[in-house]
């Protein structure tokens, strides 16, 4: 019993560094959707944690579905209309995308964006994706509402 003990310690000193290492860093996530680069996303984006970095990248590489999508955290006071507006403020006189900081600092904006990815991922439809992140979220606040053709 002793020398089984003493060769799990001596295991754990040698091999325990790799094994705890697997999950700590910023590893890649294969997702079944595109994924915009995190290269060409701004440094505040850059400088998030990876959950709100890929929430960003999901965003911008899927408008159609993202801006499908309602966000339930409050945002529409500040103008928005759906998840898309969370990550993305607009365009600039030159086409570029201009970024909206919010989602950095909104733990609802990135969980809505990540339940959405992992929907996809599963092969749900947009329908069916907006139908789950209502039933999840609507308790938090009034969602966002896209206004209605003719009205600004």
């Amino acid at each position: 019993m002793k020398r089984f003990v003493t060769f799990l310690f001596v295991f754990s000193l040698l091999f325990g560094p790799f094994l705890t290492g697997c999950g700590g860093g910023r590893t890649a996530v294969s997702h079944n959707h595109p994924m915009a680069p995190l290269e060409e996303m701004p440094d505040f984006v850059r400088k998030t944690v990876r959950k709100t970095q890929e929430s960003y990248q999901f965003s911008v590489a899927n408008p159609e579905i993202a801006d499908a999508i309602p966000c339930y955290c409050g945002c529409f006071s500040l103008g928005h209309t759906s998840s898309y507006d969370c990550y993305v403020a607009g365009r600039d006189e030159s086409g570029a995308l201009l970024f909206d900081d919010h989602a950095q600092y909104c733990s609802i904006c990135v969980d809505i964006t990540q339940g959405t990815m992992q929907l996809l991922d599963e092969g749900k439809s947009t329908a069916e994706i907006f139908a789950q992140i209502e039933a999840d979220y609507a308790r938090f606040s009034p969602p966002t509402v896209k206004p209605e053709a003719g009205e600004s």
